[in-house]
């Protein structure tokens, strides 16, 4: 008795300080980065730092807005392109597929799933790039050297349509066969069950599987720097180059830190970007409570 009293305890105390720690890692992660970035925020101004395009490091210019512009403009063009087809290739494979063609998706999946970013970044380099240079910018009337927005969200609509593909495809299987039986036996043709009983039972779980994609989307780093371009600038061509910000941390730490501030403002970027997916997946979770409400 004592002994299963004493394991009950252990085990217990364990899953309790488990939990303590994940939560709080991304306290401290948060702190941590706060605290080297805190002699640039006592240089300038967070409205300065935020909504500034002028980025001379040598000068202590730290405007982040071309890089904040870049990544959010990279992860919208992959959303749009990486959304629909995951979520009619969801419905596809768990309503329609046959289980041959099934046995084949999955595993395929998964292996791009588990693809190195890098292998995504060469693929985009000998594949995406000079069909942007070559079709895409003749196409809409401009030229291009191929290293733009729209290559790294190509690319990164490539990388996301697994990730989100295996979420959606797991959140169908959960709704009750029962569910679309009972529409079937009111009248309703196949298509229309699926339409109004299984894709309206997993709005939640669409709306989960798409936000932890623009979060994954917005913090990739290897393949989009690069495909992209790596220039300082803000427009709205998507056939011009730009800088997202984990391609500034990953291109410049280590290099040129002995330029003052510069370790602290790269912080800050890491900073900056743990704030804006913290802020996207809390608002993707007042999407998803919103919908449960319904």
């Amino acid at each position: 008795m004592f002994r299963r009293i004493f394991f009950d305890r252990t085990t217990k105390t364990w899953m309790i300080t488990t939990m303590v720690i994940i939560l709080l890692m991304p306290v401290i992660i948060g702190v941590g980065l706060y605290l080297k970035s805190l002699p640039l925020l006592e240089h300038q101004s967070l409205r300065t730092l935020l909504f500034t395009s002028d980025w001379q490091p040598s000068q202590g210019k730290f405007g982040f807005w071309p890089f904040v512009a870049g990544s959010i403009y990279v992860t919208l063009i992959a959303f749009v392109l990486s959304a629909p087809v995951c979520l009619l290739a969801g419905i596809y494979l768990t309503q329609f597929a046959s289980s041959r063609l099934v046995k084949v998706m999955y595993p395929v999946i998964d292996i791009l799933a588990g693809l190195p970013s890098v292998i995504y970044g060469v693929w985009g380099i000998l594949v995406v790039v000079p069909f942007i240079s070559k079709f895409l910018a003749p196409i809409f009337g401009t030229t291009s050297s191929g290293y733009t927005i729209m290559a790294g969200g190509i690319v990164l609509a490539v990388m996301c349509v697994p990730y989100m593909l295996n979420m959606i495809t797991e959140v169908f299987k959960t709704v009750p066969m029962g569910l679309r039986e009972a529409s079937l036996s009111l009248g309703a043709t196949f298509w229309e069950s699926v339409k109004h009983v299984v894709i309206r039972k997993s709005y939640p779980g669409i709306i989960s599987a798409f936000g932890l994609g623009i979060a994954k989307a917005f913090g990739e780093t290897m393949a989009v720097m690069m495909v992209v371009g790596n220039r300082v600038q803000v427009h709205f061509n998507p056939f011009e180059a730009g800088y997202p910000l984990p391609a500034l941390i990953a291109n410049n730490y280590g290099e040129m830190l002995s330029i003052p501030l510069y370790d602290s403002a790269l912080m800050f970027a890491a900073l900056l970007l743990l704030v804006i997916i913290l802020l996207i997946n809390l608002i993707f979770r007042y999407f998803i409570f919103k919908t449960r409400e319904r």
